[in-house]
């Protein structure tokens, strides 16, 4: 089983530590693509309109300046650089040791800046979203698609592919649609089925979680995914199409 996740906007900033290291990263054919996001995003970030070009607030200036020094600042395994909401909920830091061994073998982070990197690889903290128009790549999620695709299916292999990405990242690759499922989540208002954006990644992250920490077998196709999401919520599944994995739904009261 593989569990995408879409990195979180927040960072938590590793104070010491050595430098990222390229070869140290899953997925090494993505490199060379790797280094060019990176100088490109160094390019941008030291432009007079970086906050226009990566989309963000003045507000937010320290992170701006951060992704000009990537190559020397401090790393930290993904799991601890990523935050926000849907990293609170899974709460890797309160998982047992087999559990977190489990999380670093089936959890992959699709990032804007990285491409795709394992749940415990060494990352500084960054500021780059896949919706950026890049100068010098361009729009991320077409860029990263050329690059995915294969080192992304050799690691899925056969087995399911639990989809938590939101649609920004889920853009960047489309897992094969017979042994993947997309989770998506809604709340009941009135009678009717609304998406709300904190409740759905929360909920995203607290699934990953119940998959890391169940007991039995790993789901091996949408069905048994819908199964082991019964255990804890309200749910449906939408079956797959030619062009579009099965659609798991998660429905909150």
């Amino acid at each position: 089983m593989l569990i995408l996740l879409p990195p979180s906007e927040g960072k938590s900033v590793a104070r010491r530590g050595s430098p990222v290291h390229l070869e140290d990263l899953h997925f090494p054919a993505l490199n060379p693509a790797r280094r060019a996001v990176l100088a490109a995003l160094k390019d941008a970030s030291g432009a007079d309109d970086a906050h226009a070009v990566l989309g963000v607030g003045a507000s937010l200036v320290e992170d701006v300046q951060r992704n000009l020094v990537l190559d020397v600042a401090p790393a930290a395994p993904a799991h601890d650089v990523y935050s926000g909401v849907l990293y609170d909920a899974l709460g890797y830091a309160s998982l047992t040791p087999g559990q977190k061994r489990r999380a670093r073998e089936q959890c992959v982070v699709v990032s804007g800046l990285w491409g795709a990197i394992a749940f415990g690889d060494r990352i500084p903290a960054y500021r780059l979203s896949m919706s950026v128009d890049l100068p010098g790549t361009g729009r991320l999620a077409s860029y990263w698609k050329e690059h995915l695709t294969q080192p992304l299916a050799d690691r899925a292999g056969a087995g399911l592919v639990v989809d938590c990405r939101s649609s920004t990242y889920a853009a960047a690759w489309t897992p094969p649609t017979r042994q993947s499922a997309a989770v998506n989540v809604f709340q009941v208002r009135d009678g009717r089925r609304t998406v709300v954006s904190h409740f759905a990644k929360h909920t995203r992250g607290e699934f990953a979680r119940h998959l890391l920490t169940r007991r039995g077998t790993a789901p091996a196709t949408p069905e048994a995914l819908l199964g082991a999401a019964r255990e804890k919520w309200s749910a449906d599944l939408r079956p797959a199409t030619a062009r579009k994995p099965a659609q798991l739904d998660i429905v909150l009261d």
